[in-house]
């Protein structure tokens, strides 16, 4: 929705981004002096229109931010600061003496965004190219070497918080023991050092190929969202084609010919093809096929691409449905030089399947008593509101996925309904409330409140349900935004019970906000802002805090790491007064007996124990901050973590009265199971049998199967 002037009006985006731009395989050579913002010769500059996007993005902070805070002499360091943190957060390129000489400017970047002076950035940029070019050709010339692996010494790989380097001596020791790293990872992996110099020099070559590819458009971006970021970790600056790809996944589709491209060995290579896309259908390119050429149109010229970064050429590939494309093909298996082929596809519209809700049946057997349970996964809160706009009657959102799959798991006749947001880190605001809709009939769903204090209810948008039977909830510690919006009503309307891990605490709303003010497209790019918190029904806020579950599950991943609460800059957990809303008389279970039930069924059921075990070998691995650099010590220690892993392995598969394997090679990693969803189911049945068990049918065997929405 379009910000108001005041940008007080509830948002139509609530998302949880997590968008990191990295910019550490850059570089080119430059000066930087103290005394001067001037550029180096042959350095990036700032166009005219970042100049004035800079402007525009800096108000849109200030006037309509909520913390309302502004950008001055006080914030300048911070700002700073996030900008040093976005070229060289590991401490691994810059000098000490770069940092000092950069304080010239810490007082700067408060001007520079008001004024559109830029320069100084851009000059800390151009030293950052430096510093990385120099780092990686001395990695280069490491390789003439045979390193010592007999050395008792160690990598520091987790540098965040440690010193900058104060001489080009100690920055040369500290990548001549990333490279040895580097070495002994392949070595690991069964190469000889010849193999592994050479997979080495391949990998630095390429890094500084990529150097000169870097756009201005991708510096600008990590200095503006050096401010954005200082303000609150969910305001983020898009660029142009950034924006472009916010919208795909908001969406979930685009226009294009529906294949995923990765690139490998300086060809861009078809990794996949999306069924439904113009490239399936055709049935003429094949996973592994590589694009040497494009061409626009059935006669345009064909642009060679072999070398290109692969976001330039997805942008080649991509353009309007209808519209033709040809690529040209070196055919899979062929040597380079080989006969190539065009191939023409007509553009269409392409939905990612993938990342749609998907639904799954679990039949449980207890004692004689056979339950159906259904589970419906929802990676995420999307809507394609260009086609609802457009009046496509059948417009892909979270809601009317997960309404249709309600309905088919009905005529499956299920006993009762698992939701699974682990991973879900949010979306569209609306789709939260009419989601929560399907399981409660009417009331508020959240409340959100403004840096004025002026509040406002959203309630669910539509009379009527679509499913009333028993329901659990799945979160980890990634549910974040919408899916705590619908997890924390689930919980306060008492419709069904929560399990999992506490999730990840973003209670912040954020309104998308385009920077082009006369064009359909970003061609400005656009800007996320937070305008306002959210609040369950209780006036609770998911701040930091997020959403506890009613019955906690293990999980790996680390609450301490992940999070609002690991996040700088992050807004504080406040409350409000409750809504007007009434808990729901569904009858569930006391909550204590369910968890009770479930501690129990944890320290019988051995999948349980073999995840707990594996958890806490994780966390062990997580508390190193250094790698040791003597090989036949690395080799040991891999030895060893895999003979513990064998061992937990073997121990699950005889619990379960399965053959042992003779190797961790042997283990099949698409039948792990997943302990998390099965226990959630398993607390479904306890619900079920606590409260009124399901009819006896003929037992069966668990099985499980999958479909996509």
């Amino acid at each position: 929705m379009p910000m108001t002037p005041q940008g007080r009006r509830p948002a139509a985006l609530i998302a949880y981004v997590a968008l990191t731009i990295g910019l550490l395989t850059l570089g080119s050579s430059s000066r930087l002096t103290a005394n001067t913002s001037a550029l180096p010769p042959g350095a990036m500059t700032p166009s005219a229109r970042e100049r004035m996007i800079a402007r525009q993005v800096g108000a849109l902070l200030e006037d309509n931010h909520y913390s309302q805070q502004r950008i001055d002499d006080a914030m300048s360091p911070r700002v700073m600061d996030k900008f040093l943190d976005g070229l060289d957060g590991q401490k691994s390129y810059f000098l000490a003496s770069d940092i000092a000489e950069f304080q010239a400017y810490r007082l700067r970047f408060d001007d520079m965004i008001r004024t559109g002076d830029l320069e100084p950035a851009y000059a800390m940029f151009a030293r950052y190219q430096q510093r990385n070019r120099e780092r990686i050709r001395h990695a280069l010339a490491l390789l003439d070497q045979t390193p010592d692996f007999t050395l008792d010494e160690s990598f520091e790989f987790d540098r965040e918080k440690a010193a900058w380097p104060t001489t080009t001596v100690e920055l040369d020791e500290l990548w001549r023991k990333r490279v040895k790293n580097d070495a002994i990872s392949l070595l690991l992996a069964g190469k000889t050092w010849d193999e592994a110099r050479e997979v080495l020099r391949t990998r630095y070559d390429r890094v500084l190929k990529r150097a000169d590819q870097v756009k201005p458009e991708e510096v600008f971006e990590v200095f503006l969202n050096s401010y954005a970021r200082t303000f609150d970790p969910h305001s983020n600056y898009f660029s142009p084609r950034n924006s472009e790809e916010y919208k795909i996944q908001m969406s979930l589709n685009y226009e294009g010919i529906g294949a995923s491209l990765q690139l490998i060995d300086d060809y861009v290579t078809i990794m996949n093809l999306f069924e439904g896309g113009p490239a399936a259908a055709s049935g003429a390119l094949s996973v592994n096929d590589r694009i040497t050429a494009v061409g626009q149109g059935k006669q345009g010229p064909m642009t060679d691409v072999v070398g290109w970064r692969i976001d330039d050429v997805v942008q080649l590939i991509r353009g309007k449905g209808g519209t033709v494309v040809r690529l040209q093909i070196l055919p899979v298996g062929a040597a380079p030089g080989s006969p190539e082929r065009v191939l023409e596809f007509t553009r269409g519209k392409v939905t990612l399947e993938a990342q749609a809700a998907r639904k799954e049946l679990k039949t449980i057997t207890r004692g004689e008593i056979e339950y159906r349970v259904g589970v419906i996964n929802v990676p995420g809160f999307y809507s394609d509101y260009d086609g609802q706009r457009a009046g496509d009657k059948n417009f892909r959102s979270t809601t009317r996925d997960v309404r249709r799959l309600i309905e088919e798991l009905k005529e499956e006749k299920i006993d009762g309904l698992v939701i699974d947001l682990r991973g879900n880190g949010g979306g569209f605001l609306p789709e939260a409330q009419s989601l929560t809709g399907l399981f409660v009939d009417q009331g508020p769903v959240v409340q959100v409140q403004f840096s004025n204090g002026e509040r406002e209810v959203l309630d669910d948008p539509d009379a009527g349900i679509a499913y009333d039977g028993p329901l659990v909830v799945v979160i980890d510690r990634f549910s974040a935004s919408a899916s705590e919006i619908f997890a924390g009503a689930i919980q306060d309307y008492r419709r069904g019970v929560v399990v999992g891990q506490r999730s990840f605490g973003k209670g912040t709303v954020q309104n998308l906000v385009p920077l082009s003010r006369w064009s359909a497209r970003p061609v400005n790019g656009q800007l996320t802002v937070t305008i306002g918190k959210f609040y369950r029904v209780t006036g609770e806020s998911t701040q930091h805090r997020g959403v506890e579950p009613d019955v906690e599950l293990a999980s790996p991943i680390s609450l301490k790491d992940i999070g609002e609460s690991s996040l700088d800059d992050a807004l504080p957990w406040d409350r409000i007064d409750r809504a007007e809303f009434r808990a729901l008389d569904t009858r569930l279970p006391s909550i204590a007996k369910l968890a009770l039930e479930e501690n129990a069924r944890q320290g019988r059921d051995p999948d349980y124990r073999w995840l707990v075990e594996d958890i806490a070998a994780l966390n062990r691995l997580r508390d190193q901050r250094a790698l040791s650099l003597n090989l036949e010590t690395r080799r040991a220690e891999r030895a060893q973590l895999e003979a513990n892993r064998l061992a937990r392995e073997n121990a699950r598969r005889v619990a379960r009265s399965e053959s042992p394997i003779a190797s961790i090679e042997d283990l099949d990693a698409s039948k792990q199971p997943d302990v998390v969803l099965d226990q959630s189911a398993e607390v479904m049945v306890d619900m079920l049998k606590l409260s009124a068990p399901a009819k006896p049918t003929k037992p069966k065997t668990v099985t499980a199967k999958r479909e996509a929405a």
